[in-house]
């Protein structure tokens, strides 16, 4: 069974870039037709789907976050990583990378979750 693992700092200040990794445990996974997405559920509120990567390295991004996201990735290590410029104490949240079988916009779908990482935006 495929798992997903976030890493990055708790702790970023306001205006900064908040970077996190996803390192997923099998090999090859750029390879199949999955697609591997970055979500986040702030405290006390609905999870929100981010933006996702698929096989071949085409990116979507949520119209409201899109403007300041990016998600890229390395093959070679099995990685993929999200990137999400200018934060505001309105990102603090637990951040969570999934896969889905295929490209979906939503958090319904996935087959598979990492734990998730806090991440607080804080001066």
């Amino acid at each position: 069974q495929v798992q997903l693992q976030e890493s990055g700092p708790g702790l970023v200040k306001p205006s900064q870039t908040l970077s996190l990794t996803c390192t997923v445990s099998v090999d090859f996974i750029f390879t199949g037709y999955y697609a591997w997405s970055w979500l986040r559920q702030p405290p006390g509120k609905e999870m929100e789907w981010m933006g996702v990567i698929a096989y071949d390295g085409s990116t979507w991004y949520s119209p409201s976050l899109k403007s300041r996201t990016s998600i890229s990735r390395d093959t070679s290590k099995n990685q993929f990583f999200l990137q999400l410029s200018a934060v505001t104490p309105e990102d603090t949240a637990v951040y969570y990378c999934a896969r889905a079988p295929r490209v979906n916009f939503t958090p319904d779908g996935m087959d598979s979750w990492g734990r998730g990482i806090l991440v607080n935006v804080s001066s």
